[in-house]
């Protein structure tokens, strides 16, 4: 069933068709069950609504009311814009403060990853003295200690 077919049955039940109009409306809902079956829905839709509409009474007529209503919508266009609010230092100075503060953070986590990969700490350091083959040094950083060792044969002048 078509849009416009579902307004004239619609039309039919209100009551606002032409007489040659509503004949040939009354005589479709008499073959189509479709049709029999949406008036039937707006039966019951119409009686459903009835009793809200009794409720509502407007203390103006109609056209005053909607008038004032169309005044209102008119006035409120004409209000000139509202000047923007003062704003203090105080929120300024934080709308800077916080993605500063974002970047400061990133480039300490940046600084602190790129000294660990490039000098990975090592507790302790052997060497060996290049000046004297026989002479080793040990260095523990964590406990600050240095050991060195001497090996030297017991014919070596030093050892005397």
């Amino acid at each position: 069933m078509n849009n416009e077919l579902e307004l004239k049955l619609q039309a039919w039940l209100d009551g606002q068709l032409p007489v040659h109009e509503a004949d040939a409306v009354a005589r479709l809902i008499e073959k189509d069950a479709d049709a029999r079956a949406l008036l039937t829905e707006l039966k019951h839709t119409r009686a459903a609504l009835a009793g809200f509409e009794d409720g509502i009474k407007v203390p103006e007529s109609r056209e005053f009311y909607w008038s004032k209503i169309a005044r209102q919508i008119e006035r409120e266009q004409a209000r000139p814009a509202s000047p923007p609010e003062k704003v203090s230092w105080v929120h300024h100075f934080r709308r800077l403060l916080i993605p500063a503060g974002a970047i400061a953070a990133l480039l300490l986590v940046g600084m602190l990853a790129t000294r660990q990969a490039a000098s990975p700490e090592v507790p302790y350091e052997l060497s060996e003295l290049i000046a004297d083959s026989d002479a080793f040094t040990f260095t523990d950083e964590q406990n600050g200690t240095t050991l060195i060792w001497f090996s030297y044969s017991p014919e070596n002048e030093f050892a005397n």
